[in-house]
């Protein structure tokens, strides 16, 4: 949650005119993150309150991509997931476009981010029911999209950097790669439906170790459930040095299997899909730190995510695999 895009007092008052949420005391853009731009905009109602939103601008989307995300979140909203679903102006409409990007006004909620060091089973726990209720919630929405980082991305991607790798990198990649093409060709019954797809712990808020607020929903897509809840193990129950604490893992599979129950197929695939999970975000970060540039990205500074994390990961994954409930 970067800030890419400057936004001025006069521009956000432009914004505000279609809608009925009251004036603007302050803006400030939030730094960290990398794929769009968010501001905290303080209003003050025609009561006299001051209420607080999120300004995002989105770098990679265009216009026409944004109403899935725009319909799933009010869809999941409206079913008792704590994501922010965009406000609409008094005319129905939550989509704009500033400086020519597709911009959503957006509620800020309650809660703070937990340190890597110190999420513990309970939080993995609330992170697993939470999760679960999103993809019940999901299970009947009328869109779909495929994942703008998903199999397609990782074949085409791998393919074009496997030549700046290591000998032993490059096979492993291609390796997990291939190994995917291979579960789906086996055609379990693994149920597919909406995912967030990217549930790194920084992308939720806590209230003690409640989730209060799942947030950056901008990778949702149409995939396998469980592939979604291993990127969530991946991130919430590993040590630095990618190994898995299987106390956390254990809260997080055991809450998530209460809410909706594992298949069997479920069961077969799980060991492969965290090793899916894991190659997918180490070759998304080895991209930037290698110096390849990508579409919106050029002359932007970037803190990079060091791809060796996930890495140490996948190779925990393979070397002791994990089973479900």
């Amino acid at each position: 949650m970067a800030v890419y895009t400057e936004v001025t007092a006069q521009d956000l008052n432009r914004l505000l005119a279609d809608f009925e949420l009251g004036t603007l005391v302050a803006h400030k853009g939030i730094e960290g993150g990398i794929e769009n731009t968010n501001y905290f905009v303080t209003l003050k109602s025609p009561a006299g309150q001051e209420q607080e939103f999120v300004l995002t601008l989105f770098e990679e989307f265009t216009q026409e991509e944004m109403p899935f995300f725009v319909e799933l979140t009010s869809w999941l909203a409206e079913r008792g997931s704590p994501v922010p679903a965009p406000f609409k102006d008094r005319d129905g409409i939550a989509l704009k476009q500033l400086h020519g990007r597709p911009a959503l006004l957006l509620p800020r909620f309650a809660g703070s981010h937990v340190a890597p060091e110190e999420l513990r089973p309970a939080h993995c726990a609330s992170a697993g029911t939470a999760l679960a209720q999103l993809h019940v919630a999901g299970s009947d929405f009328y869109l779909h999209r495929q994942a703008h980082r998903g199999v397609f991305w990782w074949r085409r991607e791998s393919q074009q950097i496997v030549s700046r790798l290591s000998e032993e990198d490059a096979r492993l990649l291609s390796t997990e790669v291939q190994n995917f093409d291979t579960l789906r060709a086996a055609k379990l019954d693994l149920p597919m439906g909406v995912i967030h797809g990217d549930l790194f712990h920084d992308n939720a808020l806590f209230n003690g170790t409640d989730i209060s607020a799942i947030l950056d929903v901008y990778n949702a897509a149409t995939a396998y459930l469980l592939y979604d809840l291993a990127i969530v193990a991946n991130d919430w129950c590993a040590r630095p040095d990618g190994s898995i604490d299987v106390e956390r893992e254990a809260a997080l599979l055991s809450a998530y299997n209460s809410v909706r129950p594992f298949t069997d197929d479920e069961r077969q695939a799980w060991s492969q899909l965290t090793r899916t999970a894991a190659m997918r975000f180490w070759l998304s970060r080895l991209i930037p730190w290698l110096g390849i540039e990508q579409a919106g990205r050029q002359g932007v500074e970037m803190k990079l995510k060091n791809p060796d994390e996930l890495k140490r990961t996948l190779l925990h994954r393979i070397e002791q695999p994990s089973q479900l409930p």
